[in-house]
This record gives structure tokens, sequence and C-alpha cells, in this order.
């Protein structure tokens, strides 16, 4: 929602960088500011700091916005966030809702006065970049919006590996099934609301599977970049004929380059290998991204049942896929 675009530059920069590349970066980040007012001390003639902007506007894209899950995603002290959340309670921009499932976990919503406020200035962000770039020719504000999504592609890139630097293994190595369960724990309170009861389910089910584990008839798959495990499945032997699809997650960083699908083609692979007859996995309908790619690699919904758990209203599915 906001027009403010920052490029900063720490000074100890790398020698490698070239003086008259940072020199350019440094006047664009000066013009830029300047340009939009961000030197101004409030944003959008309101009284809110960017920071408060950022954290309403957060809020209003979550339907359980919870305050863990705004300190992962801001980056931001937990000491400042609550002090900004009193303020909006007392504005009257703000509500809390307890959980159901987990009296310790409280769901943020922006009350209608908040709505209409963040609307507003939503408004005004709009109104701003128009008045910015209407004096131009259609094919130059193309470029100038363009070149603004080329700087957000190449400074988020570094961060995340090209696909050719992800390596697979099979094989469990000390720490692996640890690292699995907090990324478990992690991911799914942030993005779908669970609770500590969620972890505890994820490692229940680690500790029933560790002293069966048979690579004969079960099997693990790791994505992995320097060596830190970046998505994962897993295919457990039920029977002779029948296997279970699980623990199947995907790094945030790493999604949508394909790496669900050739995990799960691989897992799929495996389970023609040994001669399954048929796979299953359990999921709930939260997981719509996850379900889709499921659909398509050839499952079909054959159960579901309603259920609270895990601090969520939810139901859990059961899906099938004929291998044979």
């Amino acid at each position: 929602m906001s027009s403010i675009l920052v490029i900063l530059v720490d000074k100890q920069y790398p020698m490698s960088a070239d003086i008259q590349t940072i020199g350019d970066i440094r006047r664009f980040n000066r013009f830029y500011t300047g340009m939009i007012g961000l030197l101004n001390q409030h944003i959008l003639e309101s009284n809110l700091s960017l920071s408060e902007v950022r954290v309403l506007y957060e809020i209003g894209q979550q339907d359980k916005c919870t305050a863990g899950q705004l300190i992962a995603a801001l980056k931001i002290d937990g000491g400042y966030l609550s002090r900004m959340l009193k303020k909006f309670e007392k504005e009257g921009w703000l509500s809390r809702q307890q959980s159901t499932g987990d009296g310790r976990t409280f769901f943020l919503h922006l009350t209608n006065s908040g709505k209409k406020m963040l609307a507003g200035l939503d408004e005004k962000s709009t109104e701003e970049i128009r008045q910015l770039v209407d004096p131009l020719p259609e094919k130059q504000q193309q470029q100038v919006a363009g070149a603004m999504k080329t700087i957000q592609e190449v400074l988020s890139a570094p961060s995340v590996a090209p696909v050719a630097d992800i390596h697979f293994r099979y094989n469990l190595l000390p720490g692996d099934v640890g690292y699995l369960i907090y990324l478990h724990g992690h991911l799914y309170a942030r993005e779908s609301g669970y609770n500590l009861e969620f972890e505890a389910y994820v490692c229940k089910t680690f500790y029933e599977f560790l002293p069966t584990y048979n690579p004969a008839k079960d099997r693990i798959f790791l994505a992995t970049v320097d060596n830190q495990i970046v998505g994962a499945v897993a295919i457990l032997g039920s029977s002779r004929h029948l296997a279970q699809l699980r623990w199947f997650i995907i790094h945030p960083d790493y999604r949508g380059r394909g790496l669900g699908k050739k995990l799960l083609e691989q897992a799929l692979d495996f389970c023609r290998e040994k001669h399954y007859q048929k796979v299953y996995l359990m999921t709930t309908s939260m997981q719509e991204t996850a379900i889709a790619l499921y659909k398509r690699a050839g499952f079909r919904k054959t159960g579901e049942k309603y259920l609270q758990q895990w601090g969520q209203q939810l139901y859990e599915q059961r899906y099938d896929m004929e291998l044979f």
C-alpha cells in the first residue's frame, strides 16, 4: 500500500562494489525520498509513523493475525509493537479476540473505524502515486514501474539460492527431525494460527515413526541449500500395498519455484518403485495451496470430518491416489 521506496546503503559496503554504482544508488535514494516527502515526520498527512502504517496494513491483510506473526513478518521489536497495539486500541482502530482453542493466543482485527481509516490512507497513497506519474507518457510510466520491480527483485534475490543450488538427499541425519519439527511448528503457527498442540502432534508422529523407520519401505525426501533444509516430504509404508505421504513442507522463500512439485513427484516415483498400489495423505481444509498441488498430481478427496484442534476450527481431510 505504501508508496515509499528506500534503498539503504551500509557505509561498510563490500570492496567489490563499484564506487560509481554506490554513488548512483545514493543519489537515487536522496532523489526519491525527497520526491515522495519521506522526510516529513508523518505519513500521508496522518499522525502515524511508517512503522504504524505497515502494522495496520498487515493486520488488515490477515484473517487471524497475531502479534507473533507481525514480529516475524515485519522484523519489529516486540515491545515497540505492544505500544503500537495499545495506541490502536485506544484510538478504536483495533480489537483483540481470544482464541477458543488456546487462551494464550489473541487474534488482532481492525474495527470498522480502523478499516475506514486504513482505506483513507490507501486512497491517499494511490492519489500520491497518481500525481507523481500522471505527467509522464504511458510508456515512461511503465518504465518507472518496471525499474522499481527490477530493484525489488534484484535486491531480494541474494537471500534465495538459485534452483540449481538446491540439492536433494534421501537419508536422515542427526538434527533433521528436530529441524523439521521446528519448521512445522513455526510456519503453521505463523501462516495458519496453529498453537503449541500442533507442534506436540508433529513431535508425536516422528516419535512413533523413528523406531520403525525402514529405508526398504520408507523414504524421507529433503531439499537443502547450504546443508539447510528448505523442503521435505516423506513416504511411510503402511502395508504391502498402501503408503502414506507425510510432512510435506516448503520454506516460504522457496515456494513458487516448482520445488513442491518436484518433491511430490519424487515421492510418488518411490511409491511406484516399491509397488505400492495406493498412497494417501491427511491434511486440513486450510492448506489450500498444497491441496491444489495434490489434486493436480491425481489425488482425490475420500473423507472429511469437522474438528476443533490446534486452536482452530477446521475440516480434516483425507486424499487418496491409485497408482496402478
